[in-house]
């Protein structure tokens, strides 16, 4: 699954996220079911979200943009990784990065920071958020490689869906 030949064989099937995403951690490219967050400066909401089972699905975070303060650290990108979410996309930053670049994880960021979160618990998760020219719907599909992120509404992950797309051009 490359997102180069995801644009090639469906074209404005698939949305393009423009943003110029930091790339992190061991896990190169990644894809699945979206779930999203949105939290501005503030992670607890992000952190008892991520402590749900992630079944293979991407988290998708509208942080607003903000350099400002980190909304992952290396200890929640852990807890990422160990209830089994396939990566994260952050519309903001991240800290601790030489050690998540070290993990099991895959990252999208636009920035880091050193400087940590507020824990207030503000924000929602399962709604629909909008950053990089794309809206990110729960249940839709993320697709994320060294190229860039791309969202769709079909699931282009499964050989057969690949393969049908292929012969069809």
């Amino acid at each position: 699954m490359k997102t180069a030949d995801l644009v090639d064989a469906h074209g404005d099937a698939v949305r393009f996220c423009n943003l110029p995403f930091i790339k992190l951690g061991k896990r190169k490219l990644f894809s699945g079911p979206i779930h999203t967050v949105k939290c501005f400066e503030d992670n607890a909401l992000l952190k008892a979200e991520l402590q749900k089972p992630g079944h293979g699905r991407v988290m998708i975070v509208d942080g607003g943009g903000s350099t400002r303060f980190a909304l992952l650290g290396d200890q929640i990108a852990l807890i990422l990784k160990e209830n089994g979410w396939a990566g994260i996309v952050i519309n903001g930053s991240v800290r601790d990065s030489a050690e998540i670049d070290l993990m099991d994880v895959g990252v999208f960021c636009l920035a880091t920071t050193p400087r940590k979160s507020s824990k207030d618990g503000a924000g929602k998760a399962g709604i629909k958020v909008s950053f990089g020219g794309v809206d990110f719907l729960p249940g839709e599909f993320a697709y994320a490689d060294h190229d860039g992120l791309l969202v769709s509404d079909a699931d282009y992950t499964a050989p057969c869906v690949l393969s049908n797309a292929r012969r069809t051009l």
